[in-house]
């Protein structure tokens, strides 16, 4: 068999396969992976055009990009001549590319025009890109010349030529006038192909002296402009009608040839009067109106992509009311060289023989030559598995290593073609290039088509299988293609599953797996219904789809086929759409499309808006019970079920229930099985084997539960092996010598079928030997005997029936059943650090004695005696300390100070304890004592108090005496110095003296031994009162506080009980109350030694609660805020936290007198007087103002001011006095009888703050309601330097007086 491949660049590897001398090709896509790895000849990948114009301005760039293994080299000739690249400064090759980049900046452009060539090479071959040829764009100037006016009667036809400069490529040509206004063109005035501006008649308007044509040249983006020429028409003796004439072309007939693929322009222009009418016909056929257009108003047609067919006689036809004249135009059409079937790429196995075909056609018929790696093939060295026939090469046995890029040339006179095509000769074993575990997915009753592309050299066979077992042949319902592709017409349910595609070659055999689901096809079981909806309801339109599970659904709503309106009365839910407050315009069709990734399904219903009747009251019930249960996609283990719903009664459906019945199991016992939305109408179930299933559906709303419906067919499952194993397998053993195998049974369900029973099985860990096996039923443990104590075992439990075993179990590792330990801890060791702290050591135990779970260590502990005690005393109990996990070291916090202790180990694992260590005694060092037991004051006197005190409950080592701080406190609770006694260890007793009377005092106690004090204890006493003293009063609020060191004793564990000496005699002596203006006045005696000392009141006869307030330290105190003319109940009270018993003075009266009317005389208060005088001599003022207005003959000085300046504020003072300018008198100035001015006839602004000035007529000043002044003052605001006046302020009314007098 011959096999010849073909590589398309940028879609991968095509196969072309040789069989009995005929040719077929399968096309492989190639991942560019795949690529990489793979030795290739260079391929051109980018080149420039063949004919290339470049811009003078801008820098030459001649493309050409190749790829291959390795990457080429590039190299160029120019004109045939090889082109050195590096030797020229102004030429730069791009790294890795040979595209040229040219500088022509400064440099003559015409020196760089010629025919390029880029040739790219590596060691499997080489590849020529086409000749390019190099021209720069030119834009000459317009010739002068000098036009003659031209003068033409109306009527006659007429042409300006315009003839531009031949620019390369040829320019644009349009006419304007000199304001650059383009000219108009009708079918009367046109413009030719060439330029030419044609009139078919003149007429007045056309006179004008500028008819200028512009010539746009687009590679340099430059216009030039013809001399202007001037037409004259006119009218001495017009044209009369005549027939039509052309113009252009002249004459009966004319040629035009085109070449193929090009676009035909043929141009008729025809003279007379009236103006023609073209158009045209073809002979022998009919114009081909898909690519054919007119323009020029039907002057011009225009053919575009002309084919062989276009050729043939062309009659245009001019036509007015005089006649008729026709041109025929003959159209030959001629082709550049073009591909039937360019050269393709081989890849070629060693030994095979491949093919390459250059098919190529054009007019006249294109000359075939072939190179091999850019030499023509009768040059190039002579290969014998080489066969030239025309336009087919034929390489036969070819062999590794003769690799090689061939060139086709095909020429004639309209051009050329130049294709590469390599061949590669390759030994590669098979790739699958299809993505490995691809799914694909379509839905039932579709064709389904699953991919094995593949590549190798050579070419791979491809096979297929179904679940890695069935072999697939080419037939019913299987289709196998050439390149490799499965196909199935009419895709089920049951081709879904695993495929499986082998390649293969003589250099090896690849496979992949792909997954074919076919999917339930979606269907709408609930179509929207039509609706009649009064105007202003609410329409709602449901739409229940039945869809694969396993497929996205999208819901979609049409209106009339449209998009919806994009309004918010417009609510789309799940399954439905609702229109709120309906209008006329919402009449329509509505349609629900339900699309997934694979198919969709649509209906429709319509809606009629009628006129708004009464509504009567909603109704809501429980929903009816679903319908028409249908299963669907039956498995094994599963089965789809899917129902109507049924009317939901004005209340939405919230959920569906599913349950089922057991009939083999439990019939008549229907179970829930799982719920769905409400907006749900399928379910996928989850089944177990050896059932016989009958489903039902409920439905719930808001009101309740629907009637079950009509249970649907039975399904039964076949039974099965078990599909799992018993969970939470231990062993564990209870006793020496045993292993006890426990588990969770398996639930009914579980066991997939009849004959269930358990096969237990265990092996020693670590030791060759084969697995023990017990099969067991209706049991949940196994208990193996003769087991070594405790030893590592491997058990596994694994769930049978009659159907086969369960998969396979787990290896749980367990214990046999231990024993005492057998060996006691050795090297006990005891470090004490401190009175209360010892460390113990000792040297674990051996692994093997512990003969079980080594759980920890057990220290027991006990205190024999103190040091100072006698043997066997005091022996406290036994204490005991647990240190887990393998440990050699523990702490032994809490020991007792100055102790004997005996201390013994024993291990410990799960079944107990070992033997004990031999017992060791440690003793404890001194520590400090705890608190003296008591502290009581057992006498008081005036400047003296006797303290009694115990012995600590626990000296911690030997007395060494007491140490007694003492120190007063002050009525404020301030404490005073502190002042320290010792005391001798075997002394209870101390007597203080020197103390002040009647003072506070508080007391610390504590023991102490070598190693120091220990806790003290607290206590406090007053001593007996002096009665010559006074003490100062304590107002309410500002009594002492609780003290700020705390009085209660300090304790210790265990706290000793706090104990006081009763007072003997009674605690408050004489009590005595009077009145003063601030309240009412208590003293009393006090002699007790309580902590809280409460004066308490309430209003005599009064339900209310006593008040109190706080009088510790003191023996007056006043009562402030007593309502006058009120009594009053009064008393003592002391209160002690530690002490039960409250001590209370007996209650006192006092009345509070009641506080006489003091009705003050206004008339007589100094404030009144003053106010009253001060608007006197305000009224006097404004009296005196008034008396010099009406008498004195000059300006009113206010209004004469406001009438000059709008801004009172501005005006100035007279430098010499201060007053206003205007107001000087040629009289003195003599101040106001009896007013006080100073010296500077200034008033300062604290003696006035009023300017009356200014309260003249037609002023802005203004009152308000209640005649206070709101104008706005002004007034001299410079300093006098006149007078030396510091002051700043306005000038007072005084001073104003003085200006007018």
């Amino acid at each position: 068999m011959d096999r010849n491949r073909k590589w398309v660049p940028g879609l991968g590897a095509v196969l072309l396969m040789l069989l009995s001398h005929t040719t077929s090709a399968l096309e492989v896509p190639l991942d560019p992976k795949v690529l990489e790895g793979l030795p290739q000849p260079p391929t051109i990948t980018l080149q420039s055009p063949k004919d290339y114009i470049f811009d003078p301005r801008e820098n030459i760039v001649i493309h050409c990009e190749a790829k291959g293994k390795p990457h080429p080299s590039f190299s160029w000739t120019r004109n045939g001549s090889h082109f050195d690249v590096e030797k020229d400064s102004k030429v730069l090759m791009k790294p890795g590319s040979g595209t040229l980049v040219i500088d022509i900046s400064g440099e003559k452009a015409e020196a760089y025009e010629g025919t390029y060539q880029c040739t790219a090479h590596n060691e499997h071959g080489t590849a020529v890109s086409n000749s390019i040829v190099i021209r720069q764009s030119r834009s000459p100037l317009w010739s002068k010349e000098r036009h003659e006016a031209i003068v033409v009667q109306m009527g006659v036809s007429l042409v300006l030529q315009c003839r531009p400069p031949a620019g390369l490529p040829p320019p644009v040509i349009f006419w304007m006038d000199n304001n650059f206004q383009r000219l108009p063109l009708d079918k009367r005035v046109s413009q030719a192909l060439n330029g030419d501006l044609y009139f078919s008649n003149v007429l007045p308007e056309d006179s004008r002296p500028d008819y200028i044509c512009y010539a746009r040249f687009p590679h340099t983006q430059t216009i030039q402009q013809k001399q202007p020429i001037s037409v004259t028409v006119v009218n001495n003796s017009p044209e009369g009608e005549r027939r039509p004439g052309f113009m252009a072309p002249l004459g009966i007939t004319s040629t035009k040839m085109v070449l193929r693929g090009e676009t035909l322009e043929l141009e008729c222009i025809a003279e007379g009067l009236p103006t023609p009418e073209i158009s045209w016909v073809k002979d022998g056929g009919e114009l081909p109106s898909s690519r054919m257009s007119f323009s020029n108003f039907k002057k011009t047609l225009k053919v575009t992509d002309v084919t062989e067919a276009d050729a043939g006689d062309y009659h245009c036809t001019a036509t007015n009311n005089r006649g008729t004249t026709t041109h025929i135009i003959g159209v030959a059409v001629k082709a550049a060289p073009f591909w039937v079937s360019a050269p393709r790429n081989l890849i070629l196995a060693p030994n095979e023989t491949g093919i390459l075909t250059c098919r190529v056609n054009g007019e006249p018929k294109p000359k075939i030559s072939w190179f091999v790696n850019g030499i023509s093939l009768e040059n190039a060295p002579k290969d014998l598995s080489r066969k030239v026939d025309d336009d087919t090469i034929i390489l036969s046995n070819v062999q590794s290593g003769s690799s090689a890029v061939y060139q086709c040339n095909a020429s004639n006179e309209f051009g050329y073609l130049m294709a590469n095509a390599f061949v590669n000769v390759l030994a590669e074993s098979p790739r699958v290039l299809t993505p490995s575990n691809r799914v694909y997915q379509v839905i039932t009753n579709n064709p389904a088509l699953l991919d094995c592309a593949s590549f190798g050299s050579p070419i791979p066979i491809i096979t297929w299988f179904k679940d890695s077992q069935t072999s697939i042949k080419n037939n019913d319902p299987y289709v196998i293609h050439e390149n490799g592709t499965l196909e199935i017409n009419v895709a089920q349910p049951l081709n879904s599953g695993k495929y499986t595609c082998i390649a293969t070659n003589n250099l090896g055999i690849k496979e992949n797996h792909v997954y074919l689901e076919v999917k339930e096809p979606t269907r709408i079981l609930k179509q929207p219904e039509y609706r009649v909806v009064q105007r202003g309801m609410s329409a709602m339109f449901e739409c229940k789809v039945k869809h694969d599970p396993s497929l996205l659904p999208t819901m979609t709503w049409l209106k009339d086929s449209g998009e919806m309106p994009d309004d918010e009365r417009f609510v789309v839910d799940v399954d439905s759409l609702t229109i709120k407050d309906v209008t006329d315009r919402d009449e329509g069709t509505y349609t629900c499309v339900m699309n997934t990734t694979l198919d969709q399904d649509s209906a429709s219903a319509m809606l009629t808006v009628v006129e708004a009747t009464p509504t009567p009251a909603i109704v809501y019930e429980e929903p009816d019970p679903p319908t028409d249960l249908e299963l669907t996609d039956q498995n094994e283990r599963s089965v789809q079920l899917t129902w109507i719903p049924g009317d939901e009664h004005n209340s939405p459906t919230q959920k569906f229930v599913i349950q089922y019945e057991d009939l083999l199991h439990e019939p008549g016992v229907w179970i829930n099985l799982t719920e769905v939305s409400g907006t749900g109408t399928t379910a996928q179930l989850d089944l177990s084997p050896y059932v016989y299933y009958s489903f039902r559906v409920l439905a719930v709303n808001q009101v309740g539960y629907s009637q079950p419906s009509q249970p649907s067919s039975q399904y039964r499952t076949n039974p099965a092996a078990p599909d799992e194993n018993p969970s939470n397998v231990q062993g564990e053993g209870t006793e020496p010598g045993n292993l006890v195998i426990s588990w969770t049974p398996l639930a009914g369900f579980q066991s997939n079928g009849p004959g269930l029973e358990y096969r237990v099985q265990w092996k020693q860990k670590d030791v060759d030997e084969d697995w023990s096996s017990k099969t067991v039923a209706n049991v949940s443990q196994f208990v193996v005997s003769g087991t070594p104590t405790y030893a590592l075992y491997e058990v596994m439990v694994q769930a049978l029936n009659d159907y086969g075993s369960g998969p396979t179990p787990e290896v749980v590792i367990g214990y046999s059943g231990e024993d005492l330990p057998l060996s006691a801890p050795e090297s006990v060791q005891i470090m004490v650090h401190n009175s209360t702290l010892a460390e113990v050591h000792w040297e674990p135990v051996p692994s093997h004695s512990v003969r079980g779970q080594l759980k920890g260590y057990k220290v027991f502990y006990q205190r024999e005696r103190g040091l100072h005690e006698a043997e066997g005393e005091t022996t406290l109990p036994e204490q005991v300390l647990t240190f887990s996990g393998n440990r050699s070291e523990g702490r032994l916090p809490g020991l007792e100070p100055y102790s004997v202790y005996n201390i013994s180990i024993r291990v410990l694992n799960s079944k107990g304890e070992g033997p004990p260590s031999p017992s060791k005694k440690f003793e404890t060092p001194e520590g400090v004592p705890g608190p003296p037991t008591f502290l009581n004051v057992v006498d008081y006197s005036l400047d003296a108090l006797t303290l009694e005190f115990g012995p600590p409950k626990n000296n911690n080592g030997r007395l060494a005496g007491y140490t007694l701080k003492y120190q007063p406190v002050n009525t404020t609770s301030e404490l005073g110095p502190v002042k320290v006694m010792t005391i001798l260890a075997n002394e209870t007793t101390v007597t203080l003296s020197n103390l002040n009377g009647s003072m506070l005092y508080k007391f610390y106690l504590s023991a102490k031994t070598i190693k120091g004090s220990g806790p003290s204890i607290t206590e406090e006493a007053f001593t007996i009162m002096d009665t010559t003293r006074t003490q100062p009063p304590v107002e309410t609020g500002k009594g002492p506080t609780e003290p700020p060191h705390p009085t209660s004793p300090i304790t210790q564990s265990p706290p000793p009980p706090f104990r006081k000496v009763p007072h003997v005699g009674p605690v408050f002596g004489t009590v005595n109350t009077s009145v003063t203006e601030d309240g009412a006045a208590i003293s009393w005696e006090y002699f007790g030694h309580h902590k809280n000392l409460y004066v308490e009141y309430m209003i005599e006869n009064s339900k209310e609660a006593w008040q109190k307030e706080l009088v510790n330290g003191s023996h007056w105190h006043t009562i402030k805020g007593l309502k006058p003319g009120t009594s009053y109940k009064v008393r003592v009270v002391a209160r002690d936290p530690a002490d039960p018993t409250v001590h209370s003075t007996d209650e006192v009266s006092v009345a509070v007198p009641a506080v006489p009317s003091r009705q003050v005389d206004i008339a007589t208060q100094g404030w009144f007087i003053g106010l009253m005088c001060a608007i006197a001599l305000l009224i006097l003022v404004l009296l005196i103002v008034c008396f010099i207005k009406r008498n004195k003959g000059g300006k009113y000085p206010v209004k004469e001011k406001e009438d000059a300046h709008q801004d009172p504020e501005i005006q100035p003072m007279k430098e010499d006095d201060g007053t206003f300018g205007e107001y000087s008198d040629t009289e003195d100035h003599k101040p106001l009888k009896g007013s006080r001015t100073p010296s500077n006839g200034t008033v300062r602004r604290d003696e006035s703050d009023d300017s009356l000035v200014d309260y003249g007529e037609g002023g802005d000043g203004q009152f308000n309601e209640d005649g206070s002044f709101i104008g706005q003052y002004s007034g001299k605001k410079e300093k006098d330097t006149h007078e030396g006046n510091e002051s700043s302020e306005a000038p007072s009314p005084v001073n104003a007086m003085n200006s007018f007098v």
